[in-house]
């Protein structure tokens, strides 16, 4: 089953091409994206990767969280499902 993976404190400079390429080292990787500023179109400084398998995602996160990575020491965990409320649910 696929893992989702939350990667931050990442130079702004890091490519998503750079970012599988680091994590692909552990498992096939199904993709990698940066978050990007709306309005800015500058990248946040984090982004989340997904892993084919979740022994190859345990692996990266363990062996990656705090390894220094262009400059920066990565934060690298489990990424955590944001719930958000139903459209329209917080009126009244």
């Amino acid at each position: 089953m696929a893992k989702k993976i939350y990667v931050g404190n990442m130079s702004y400079n890091t490519s998503e091409a750079e970012l599988r390429e680091l994590f692909a080292q552990f498992g096939t990787v199904l993709s990698a994206n940066i978050i990007i500023d709306r309005e800015t179109h500058r990248p946040k400084g984090f982004g989340f990767v997904e892993m084919e398998d979740d022994e190859a995602a345990e692996a990266a996160i363990s062996q990656l969280d705090g390894k220094e990575f262009a400059g920066r020491n990565l934060r690298v965990n489990e990424a955590i499902a944001k719930s958000r409320p139903a459209y329209g649910s917080h009126r009244k």
